[in-house]
C-alpha cells in the first residue's frame, strides 16, 4: 500500500493531467452530438476488430471438435449413397425416388466407418497407417480405406478391439488392381519406395491411349474397395522394351503427407467371397 501512494505521490502530475483529459474528452463527446457519432463509430469499429480476432481464436481451438463432426457427418452421408446398395434382379421397374432408405438396409452392400490417422509413415519402404478404430468398431483385415474425398488409401492388415493397421499404397506388398478410367484397362498398382504420392501402374497394353492427366480408378475387381474409387492421376508411362506393356506413372488421389482422417470401407460380400474362393482353392 505503501508503495502505491509513493507511485501517486512522484506522478501525481502525470496523473491528474490524464484524469483531466479523461474528463474532457468525456464531456466532448457526451454533449456533442458530431463528436458523440464519431466516437460511437470508431468504437464500434474497434470493438468489431476485437471480437473478430477473438473469434479467430476462439475457433481455432474448436478445430478438432468441428473436424469430428464433419467427420461423422460425412460417414452418414457416404452410408446413405445410392452405389451404397446392391439391389436384386426383379422384372419391376423401380423408381429410385420412390424407395425409403431404411427399406434398402438389408440390400446394403457398402458401410463407411469414419476413423482418426494417429499414426503415418511415407518416408520408409514399407509404410503402415495406424487408426483409431478397431475390431470393436466392426473393422476387420481386409477391408479398403479411403480419405475424405474418396481417393484410395490402402488395405486394413491388422487389427485389434481398439486400433487397426493398414498397408497403404506407399508398401512394395500392396497391389491394388487399378484401371483407366478412359479406356476401361486394368493393371496393378506397384509402388518403387523412391518417391511418396508417385506410383506405378503396371500390365497396361501398349495398344492403350494414355495421355498425361488420364484418371485411375480402383477397377472392382476386389471386395476391399467399390468401383470408381479416385487412385490418382497419369504423370508420365514409358514403353517397356522387353514387353507389351506401358509403365505408367501417376500421381495418387491421397495426399499421404497430411492425412489425417479415412474411412473404412466395410463390403457386407466380403465374407461370402473369400469364403467361396477358399473353397474352390481347397478342391483337388
Amino acid at each position: 500500500m505503501r508503495n502505491i501512494f509513493l507511485f501517486i505521490r512522484r506522478h501525481f502530475n502525470l496523473l491528474f493531467f490524464l484524469f483531466l483529459q479523461v474528463m474532457s474528452v468525456y464531456f466532448i463527446v457526451d454533449y456533442s452530438k458530431y463528436h458523440h457519432a464519431a466516437f460511437g463509430n470508431i468504437s464500434n469499429n474497434v470493438t468489431g476488430r476485437i471480437n473478430g480476432r477473438y473469434f479467430e481464436v476462439q475457433k481455432y481451438f474448436y478445430l478438432k471438435k468441428t473436424n469430428d463432426s464433419l467427420l461423422k457427418a460425412n460417414e452418414e452421408l457416404y452410408n446413405k449413397l445410392k452405389s451404397n446398395y446392391s439391389i436384386p434382379d426383379t422384372a419391376s421397374k423401380l423408381t429410385v425416388d420412390s424407395i425409403r432408405v431404411d427399406s434398402l438396409l438389408q440390400y446394403r452392400k457398402f458401410r463407411y466407418l469414419a476413423a482418426t490417422v494417429i499414426s503415418n509413415s511415407v518416408t520408409a519402404n514399407n509404410n503402415f497407417i495406424v487408426l483409431s478404430r478397431g475390431s470393436a468398431s466392426g473393422v476387420k483385415e481386409g477391408m479398403g480405406v479411403v480419405d475424405p474425398n474418396n481417393g484410395v488409401v490402402g488395405i486394413v492388415t491388422e487389427v485389434n478391439p481398439k486400433y487397426a493397421v493398414v498397408m497403404s499404397l506407399l508398401h512394395k506388398d500392396s497391389h491394388i488392381s487399378g484401371k483407366l478410367l478412359k479406356g476401361g484397362e486394368t493393371g496393378t498398382l506397384n509402388w518403387d519406395g523412391e518417391t511418396p504420392n508417385i506410383i506405378t501402374l503396371m500390365g497396361i497394353p501398349k495398344s492403350a491411349k494414355i495421355t498425361k492427366g488420364d484418371s485411375i480408378i480402383s477397377s472392382g475387381f476386389s471386395t476391399a474397395f467399390p468401383k470408381g474409387m479416385k487412385i490418382g492421376r497419369v504423370e508420365a508411362l514409358f514403353k517397356e522394351k522387353s514387353t507389351n506393356y506401358f509403365r505408367v506413372k501417376f500421381r495418387t488421389a491421397c495426399n499421404f503427407y497430411n492425412l489425417q482422417y479415412v474411412y473404412v470401407i466395410e463390403n457386407a460380400d466380403q465374407d461370402g467371397v473369400h469364403d467361396i474362393l477358399e473353397k474352390v482353392k481347397t478342391q483337388p
